[in-house]
């Protein structure tokens, strides 16, 4: 489940009981009416986002994404790059790796350290019998463009990829950087393992308040019953809602919030006591 998805299920489980509360005399009119004000307002924010072009939930509450850490100034090669340049420019630009464009800007490869190593290893002797690896390795050390180095297709990602996505992508494939593109496949930025560690880099004190923003949506008159705190990214949740259901969905919101390290969850349900 999203965490919008999460949001919105927490709200809807709160306005039913809002109205089965009513119905016993349990609740007023206007305790369901805040709830559905609640629902609405949801609503209204996710059209907002996706009339922005930015898809429905994009940066909701700080949700951050892979355009919020990119790089936008990429050193590139042309497919036509000589060996040399290529290896000069990533040394000066103290990268890794680097996109190889075509001439309209569209990735079409990739090119590593590990690409312009093969001229340094030792080469495959045989002309025959060679398994596919090592004629590969064969033709990227006899390589003396960057269209010749490079691997392709390359993998790349979407600027409103979620940073969770882009180190799946990066452990999946053993990469270091993402290549990041527009719908129509060109560059507008690179993305890097250190790039994704910026998120945590969020003061304790920003993470505290959007946990507390994101519970409060959906707590709405149990707000007041939960405390937030944050150290070092660990978020602790303090305090006794009475919705059980509540409480498991703070933890996985809060869980959620950019540059949370982990969630300590000791809320528990606030038991109700009959008046004597």
């Amino acid at each position: 489940m999203s965490r919008r998805d999460a949001y919105f299920d927490a709200i809807l489980r709160h306005l039913g009981a809002s109205y089965y509360q009513t119905l016993r005399g349990e609740a007023s009119a206007a305790e369901v009416a805040r709830a559905v004000q609640a629902v609405s307002e949801f609503q209204a924010q996710g059209d907002r986002g996706a009339q922005a072009g930015h898809g429905v939930g994009h940066r909701l509450r700080g949700q951050w994404r892979v355009r919020d850490v990119m790089t936008t100034k990429v050193a590139t090669a042309g497919r036509n790059m000589p060996y040399k340049q290529a290896a000069k420019l990533m040394t000066d630009q103290r990268v890794t790796a680097m996109p190889v464009v075509s001439e309209s800007g569209r990735v079409i490869g990739m090119v590593s350290e590990a690409d312009l190593l093969h001229k340094v290893e030792p080469r495959p002797r045989g002309g025959t019998g060679l398994s596919a690896r090592a004629r590969h390795d064969r033709a990227k050390a006899r390589a003396r463009t960057a269209g010749e180095l490079m691997t392709s297709p390359a993998i790349t990602i979407h600027p409103d990829a979620s940073l969770s996505a882009a180190a799946r992508l990066m452990n999946a494939h053993h990469i270091r950087r993402l290549p990041v593109v527009n719908a129509t496949g060109d560059l507008i930025g690179i993305v890097g393992r250190s790039d994704l560690m910026k998120v945590f880099l969020r003061p304790d004190e920003e993470i505290a308040a959007e946990v507390s923003d994101a519970l409060g949506q959906i707590l709405l008159d149990d707000a007041g019953q939960v405390a937030v705190s944050v150290h070092d990214g660990v978020v602790t949740l303090h305090g006794a809602p009475g919705d059980q259901d509540l409480i498991r969905v703070a933890a996985r919101l809060a869980s959620e919030v950019a540059g949370v390290v982990t969630v300590v969850n000791p809320l528990t349900r606030q038991e109700a006591h009959d008046e004597t």
